[in-house]
């Protein structure tokens, strides 16, 4: 495993980061395919063996519980300066006034049920998981920057957003002093490429970390265009986000692994791990050949004309996931 700056900072992760949505107890009002401890703990072990130190997870995940799996197997197999742990902010926790979004009262109470979820007293990289229009951007901002100051963030990111409304928030820090963004999780793949209009370029002129999730869209650049999975089928967020269009890409991906004699995953994920404002992409893992896949890509080096076959098909999309 190959460990690289995070971003601009002097913060040292994994090329590969462990997306940790699927692991949680389906009986807390998460999605029917996640996966309780005792079938998330082998996932989390063997990212560890495999030298992963970079996870991801979120409140809203299985209502928190991602996060109690998480820090539990974690912290019960490493120190926990060995590993960087990221978590989010903005999705509804609780019903009623103040139990979602990024007002102050809310990044104060979700970063301490976060750390309480998680076993710790600190949490690496803090991240808005949306933008939040009904609040204004400057209470978030700040309220974030005191609880880097309370000692309780290292690092704080943000995710899926436009790009001046980015450049926005990385203005106001620098104007009043407040901790800065570091990094910026955005939608990123074969079948979804229009973050390298705006977004990709700012990070890469700012210095910002890029962390894509769904470098694999979901699965489906990993399989048959037709075929569907247990989570595709119930993924309604999912199932806004590609077209039918997109099945050319698949197909061009298809032809790519079967010339190299590697699986697609490997191939998909190899063409974004390129891309030289990536740092991490966030990689899910359900089944075991899951993780080896991953790692495997990092060592796949595609040839210019590989990849110019990759991204011929591809058409505009319009802006989706936030």
């Amino acid at each position: 495993m190959d460990y690289v700056k995070l971003g601009s900072t002097g913060l040292e992760v994994s090329r590969l980061c462990l997306g940790c949505m699927s692991y949680g107890e389906p009986d807390r009002g998460g999605h029917p395919w996640t996966l309780p401890e005792d079938e998330s703990r082998p996932f989390l072990e063997r990212a560890l063996d495999l030298g992963v130190t970079f996870f991801d997870t979120a409140n809203v995940y299985s209502n928190g519980s991602s996060e109690e799996i998480v820090g539990k197997v974690l912290l019960n197999r490493v120190r926990r300066e060995e590993v960087v742990i990221a978590t989010k902010v903005h999705g509804r926790m609780r019903p009623g006034p103040n139990g979602a979004g990024l007002s102050r009262h809310a990044v104060l109470t979700e970063v301490d049920a976060s750390l309480r979820r998680l076993g710790t007293d600190y949490i690496d990289l803090y991240q808005i998981h949306r933008w939040d229009p009904a609040t204004p951007v400057e209470e978030t901002l700040q309220a974030l920057h005191d609880v880097v100051q309370a000692g309780k963030v290292r690092y704080l990111g943000a995710s899926s957003m436009w790009a001046w409304q980015f450049a926005k928030a990385l203005h106001l820090q620098e104007l009043n002093g407040w901790t800065r963004f570091v990094t910026m999780q955005d939608h990123y793949n074969l079948l979804y490429r229009e973050e390298e209009r705006e977004v990709l370029p700012l990070c890469a002129d700012a210095g910002i970390g890029v962390i894509p999730w769904s470098p694999l869209a979901r699965g489906k650049l990993t399989r048959d265009w037709d075929a569907t999975t247990n989570r595709s089928e119930t993924d309604e967020f999912g199932k806004t986000l590609y077209r039918d269009s997109d099945a050319d890409v698949v197909a061009a991906v298809a032809r790519v692994a079967e010339r190299r004699g590697v699986p697609r995953a490997q191939v998909a994920l190899a063409w974004v791990a390129r891309n030289p404002v990536v740092t991490a992409p966030i990689v899910g893992a359900t089944k075991p050949h899951h993780l080896e896949d991953a790692v495997a890509a990092l060592e796949l080096e595609l040839t210019d004309e590989e990849v110019a076959e990759l991204e011929a098909p591809y058409e505009p999309h319009e802006v989706v996931g936030f």
